[in-house]
C-alpha cells in the first residue's frame, strides 16, 4: 500500500533477488505478492504462543493445516512393500500431543532419516501437512516441520511466552517459511512512508506505520498486535475514504445544469392528482433530491427504500422536475419485464399527463416512452425520433437506452433502479448521452448496512426510505420443512387456495425454468453446490412445477408461467393478465424480482428457498402485501433442520427489516462478495479492516478523509498519502471510482 523505492524493490530478480528465487516465484503465483511492501502487507492471520499449543481436538478434514505440538513418542518400524521385498521398507511414525488431543504423524523410505534424528519425545515443534485419516485416526503424512529451539540468551519463560505468526499459506509454502520471509525484510519497514497525517495519527494515540509493521510480524505481547492492527486498520480505511472523498470532490466540480421546477407545471398538475399524500420520508428525501437538482454541478444519490416504500414515485417527481426544467429524464431498469413495468405504472400514476401532443393530453403533459431491445422497428424509430426532437419528456428502458444510436434532445437526470444489476460502464456511458454531465439518481430496494454504503458507494450521498405508506400490509412469512413434514406442503397448497377463494392471487417462484436448454438440466454444466450434492437432485424448474400444480394440488385454477427464455411480447402478456386479475397463480423464476406490482396478489410460495440468497429472499417477498389485504409468504426447503441453509430461512421468516437481513447476509458471506468490483484486482485493500465490524473506524475515517480533501483536494501537503493512494488505485480500480 505504501510504496516507496524500498518497498517497492520486487521480491524475485534476474540478478540479485531479495528471497531465493523459487520461494519468490511462489509467493507471486500462489499469493499475489510481487514486492517487498506486498510481503510487508501480507498479515499473519493469527499467532500461536509457544507455551500454549494448538487445539488438536478440532482439527479439520483435508485441510492444510499448521499446528504446535510437542512429540510424544516416536517409533521406527520396518516392513516388506514390493519395493523393499526383504522387510527393509521403514515407517516412522511419532505422536504429538497438545494435551486437547494427539495426532500421527507418519514419514516413509528414504524420509524417515531426518526426522528419526530431530523428532525426540518431549521436542516441540511447529507442523504443517493436510489432515487424513488412516485406520480411524487423524494423522498428517510427511509434515513439513520446524523445530522450536530457544536463543540461548532467551529465558525459558520468555521462549515459552513468545507469540509465533502463523500466515495465510500454500501447500507449497508453509506458514513458517513466509514467517523467514518477512525477518529477511522487515528492516526495510523502517522506510515505509506514512500515509496517515501526523495530527490525525498523533490525535488518535496510533502507533507510526514502521512500527506497526514491526509489531504485527513480531509482537512481543497481545497488546503489540492490538495496537499494530487498530493502526493498520486505520490505514485502510483513511486511504479508501480518502480516494472516495477526491472522487466527491471531482463531482461537485464538474459543470450541469441546475433543474429547478416551474412553481405550476407538470410537478404540480402530477402531484394534485396524487389520490394520498406523500411519506414524510418521501417528503424529505424528495427535498434533498430537488436541492441536489438545482444546483450547478451534477446530483450523485443513492436512494435506498426497503420493497415497497415508495422509492418510484420519488423517482417519478425529480423526472418531472426535469421536463418541467426543459430537460429530459431517462429511466434504466434491468430487464424488460421492470422496463415494461415501470413504464405501466408511470403512465397509470400520471394519466393525461403522460400524453403529450396527444388528443386528451393535459395542457403540462409530456410524452412517456418506452425503449427495449425487442421492440418492433417501427416503434423503435418513433421513440428514438420523440427523444431527439423533445417530444418525449421521459424515456424508460433496459440498456438498449445506452446504444449509439439513442440520442436525446437534453439530457438532464439518469435515475438507475436496482445498480446492483447494472455495470458500472453502463451507466458511464449513459451519462455520456448529456451535453454536460446530467443528474443521477441510484435506487436499490436491497437495503445496505451503513458501513457497506460508505465503503462501496462512498461517492454517492445516501437519502433512505424507511417508512411504509399508508394502506401497506403486514407480510406473515413461514419456512415450510417439506422433507421433515410434507403435510406442511399440502397445507401450504391448501393456503393458496384459500387466498385465491377470498379472490385474491399467488405466486410461486422456482430456481430453474425447466426447459431443454436450461443449463441446470444438463448435469455437465451444472454447478453442485454442497447442498445439491446432498439432495442428489437439480433444483425445482417453472415448467415442471407449473405442470404438477396445475393437475394436482391446484387443479382447476388459473395457472401460468413466466420465465426470463420466454419472448418479451409473450412476457409482457403474461404480467398484463395477471395485473388485471385474469391469472390465479403465477408460476415464476426470479424474473419478478424486482419493481412487479399486483396489489391483489397476496401469497407467495418460494420453492427450494435455500437455493436463494437472504437480499434475494427479501425482494422477492415484497411482490406480495402491496395492497390492503396482509401477504404470506412461504419458504420451502428439504434441507434438515440443523443446516445452515435452514438457520438462514429461519432468519428471513423472522423479521421483515431489510437492514437487519443485510446485516445477517454480510456476516455469512466473505467480505470481498460484499466489496465486490470495488475492491477487485489481484491486491485487495482489506486485510485487517472488516466492514461490519469496524463500522466505528469507517464513519470517523470518512469524516476525517473529507475535511482533509476539502482543505487539500490534491493532497499536495501529503505525499506519503498520494503515495498510499496510487498503490491502493490501480488502474482498474481508478476507472470504477472514476465511473462511480
Amino acid at each position: 500500500m505504501d510504496l516507496v523505492p524500498a518497498l517497492e524493490e520486487p521480491l524475485k530478480q534476474p540478478l540479485k533477488s531479495v528471497l531465493g528465487p523459487a520461494t519468490a516465484k511462489v509467493m507471486a503465483e500462489h499469493l499475489g505478492l510481487h514486492t517487498v511492501g506486498d510481503l510487508l502487507h501480507h498479515y499473519p492471520r493469527r499467532y500461536e504462543e509457544r507455551g500454549q499449543l494448538t487445539h488438536l481436538a478440532d482439527l479439520p478434514m483435508d485441510e492444510h493445516v499448521t499446528v504446535v505440538a510437542q512429540v510424544a513418542d516416536a517409533r521406527l518400524h520396518t516392513f516388506a512393500s514390493a519395493k523393499a521385498p526383504r522387510g527393509k521398507g521403514q515407517r516412522l511414525e511419532v505422536t504429538i500431543t497438545d494435551g486437547s488431543g494427539r495426532l500421527q504423524l507418519v514419514f516413509f523410505g528414504a524420509g524417515v532419516h531426518k526426522p528419526h534424528k530431530e523428532l525426540l519425545p518431549g521436542t516441540r515443534a511447529m507442523f504443517a501437512g493436510k489432515v487424513s485419516v488412516f485406520n480411524r485416526r487423524l494423522q498428517l503424512a510427511h509434515p513439513a516441520y520446524e523445530l522450536l529451539r530457544g536463543d540461548s540468551e532467551e529465558t525459558a519463560e520468555t521462549w515459552a511466552g513468545a507469540l509465533i505468526p502463523i500466515y495465510p499459506a500454500t501447500a507449497k509454502l508453509e506458514s513458517w517459511k513466509i514467517g523467514k520471509a518477512v525477518q529477511t525484510v522487515l528492516p526495510s519497514a523502517q522506510e515505509a512512508l506514512d500515509p496517515l497525517p501526523p495530527s490525525l495519527r498523533e490525535g488518535r494515540g496510533l502507533v507510526p506505520l514502521p512500527e506497526a509493521l514491526l509489531k504485527i510480524h513480531r509482537p512481543h505481547t497481545k497488546a503489540d498486535i492490538a495496537d499494530a492492527r487498530a493502526r493498520l486498520k486505520w490505514d485502510e480505511a483513511f486511504v479508501l475514504q480518502v480516494a472516495l472523498a477526491r472522487r466527491r470532490y471531482a463531482d461537485t466540480q464538474l459543470p450541469a445544469v441546475p433543474r429547478t421546477p416551474k412553481p405550476s407545471g407538470l410537478l404540480t398538475a402530477f402531484d394534485d392528482r396524487l389520490p394520498f399524500t406523500l411519506t414524510e420520508g418521501q417528503q424529505k428525501v424528495s427535498k434533498e433530491v430537488f436541492d441536489d437538482l438545482a444546483t450547478e454541478h451534477p446530483m450523485h444519490r443513492l436512494l435506498q427504500g426497503e420493497v415497497g416504500s415508495g422509492k418510484t414515485l420519488v423517482a417519478l417527481r425529480a423526472m418531472l422536475a426535469v421536463v418541467d426544467a426543459g430537460g429530459q429524464a431517462a429511466m434504466l431498469a434491468p430487464t424488460e419485464v421492470l422496463a415494461q413495468q415501470h413504464h405501466r405504472s408511470v403512465t397509470e400514476m400520471m394519466g393525461e399527463l403522460a400524453e403529450g401532443g396527444m388528443l386528451g393530453g393535459a395542457e403540462h403533459a409530456t410524452k412517456v416512452v418506452l425503449l427495449t431491445g425487442s421492440m418492433g422497428a417501427a416503434a423503435r424509430r418513433q421513440a428514438l425520433l420523440d427523444l431527439v426532437t423533445a417530444e418525449a419528456g421521459i424515456v424508460i428502458g433496459t440498456h438498449a437506452l445506452i446504444e449509439d444510436k439513442v440520442q436525446f434532445h437534453d439530457l438532464g437526470l439518469v435515475v438507475v433502479d436496482e445498480q446492483h444489476r447494472f455495470g458500472v460502464e453502463q451507466r458511464d456511458a449513459l451519462r455520456g448521452k448529456g451535453r454536460q454531465p446530467p443528474h443521477l439518481l441510484v435506487m436499490t430496494a436491497t437495503p445496505i448496512p451503513r458501513t457497506v454504503a460508505m465503503t462501496v458507494f462512498g461517492d454517492l450521498e445516501t437519502s433512505v426510505l424507511d417508512q411504509l405508506p399508508a394502506g401497506r400490509s403486514p407480510i406473515a412469512s413461514h419456512v415450510v420443512p417439506a422433507a421433515d413434514k410434507p403435510h406442511f406442503l399440502a397445507r401450504a397448497w391448501e393456503r393458496v387456495r384459500e387466498e385465491v377463494g377470498n379472490g385474491h392471487q399467488a405466486y410461486v417462484v422456482c430456481p430453474r425454468i425447466g426447459d431443454d436448454i436450461d443449463e441446470a438440466a444438463d448435469p455437465k454444466k451444472a454447478k453442485k453446490s454442497p447442498e445439491d450434492e446432498a439432495e442428489k437432485r437439480p433444483p425445482l424448474a417453472v415448467l415442471d412445477v407449473a405442470d404438477q400444480l396445475a393437475k394436482g394440488p391446484l387443479q382447476g385454477l388459473g395457472v401460468e408461467v413466466l420465465h426470463g427464455r420466454m419472448h418479451p411480447d409473450d412476457k409482457d402478456a403474461v404480467m398484463r393478465r395477471f395485473a388485471a386479475g385474469e391469472t390465479d397463480v403465477l408460476v415464476a423464476t426470479t424474473v419478478i424480482e424486482v419493481g412487479v406490482n399486483v396489489p391483489n396478489a397476496t401469497a407467495m410460495v418460494i420453492m427450494d428457498a435455500d437455493r436463494f440468497g437472504v437480499s434475494q429472499l427479501h425482494q422477492l417477498r415484497g411482490r406480495v402485501g402491496r395492497g390492503s389485504a396482509p401477504g404470506l409468504c412461504l419458504l420451502v426447503t428439504e434441507m434438515p433442520e440443523a443446516s445452515a441453509a435452514r438457520q438462514r430461512l429461519n432468519s428471513v421468516a423472522s423479521t421483515l427489516d431489510g437492514f437487519e437481513l443485510s446485516r445477517i447476509d454480510l456476516e455469512q458471506r466473505r467480505e470481498g462478495d460484499v466489496l465486490g468490483q470495488a475492491q477487485s484486482g489481484a491486491r485487495s485493500s482489506l486485510r485487517v479492516l472488516a466492514v461490519i465490524e469496524d463500522e466505528e473506524v469507517i464513519a470517523e475515517a470518512r469524516e476525517e478523509a473529507a475535511q482533509i480533501v476539502a482543505a487539500d483536494p490534491e493532497l499536495t501537503g501529503l505525499p506519503a498519502l498520494r503515495t498510499a493512494l496510487d498503490a491502493l488505485l490501480d488502474e482498474e480500480r481508478e476507472q470504477y471510482l472514476d465511473k462511480g
